[in-house]
């Protein structure tokens, strides 16, 4: 709807990490490290979550999240600010990258729950907020000022002002 990107993805895939001969043949984490896969001790492969979230519709979602009030919008927010996409279709991409470490989700406790509004909301991994923040990508000031300047109907407010589980 209202997205734009400042980033590129680059056109070289990074060389893969080479054997140390001084481990038996395995790759040490700092080998890792400089080649950008597998760069954290949880497994997050960073070229791995740049080339998902460089897709223009993840990237677009990606830019809700990170503009969203709280943080952590559900399926139906998403959904609403990013037209062009079915709510399926929303799914599928927050599932891609779920997949790469790139967003978690969040889920209210049956108790918590509210009958009629969205239990499952989604935000950026912490991996995933230090990769972006490393590179200069998704800016948190500048996408809450665009989330905030759509705007919205009653319903969407309503599911924006609700409270969300902690991370």
């Amino acid at each position: 709807m209202f997205k734009m990107l400042a980033f590129e993805v680059r056109n070289m895939r990074p060389e893969p990490a080479t054997p140390d001969q001084t481990r038996g043949g395995q790759t040490s984490p700092r080998q890792t490290a400089e080649t950008g896969h597998n760069s954290d001790k949880d497994g997050f492969d960073t070229w791995r979550a740049l080339q998902k979230a460089t897709d223009k519709k993840r990237a677009d979602l990606i830019a809700d999240i990170v503009g969203h009030p709280k943080g952590a919008p559900s399926v139906e927010e998403l959904d609403y600010m990013n037209p062009p996409l079915s709510e399926d279709a929303v799914r599928r991409h927050l599932n891609t990258l779920k997949e790469v470490g790139v967003v978690a989700i969040l889920e209210l406790e049956s108790g918590d729950q509210v009958h009629g509004f969205p239990r499952q909301f989604y935000t950026l991994t912490e991996a995933a907020r230090e990769l972006f923040d490393q590179n200069g990508l998704f800016p948190e000031d500048a996408w809450q000022r665009e989330y905030a300047s759509v705007k919205k109907t009653a319903r969407i407010q309503n599911v924006e002002d609700m409270p969300r589980p902690d991370a």
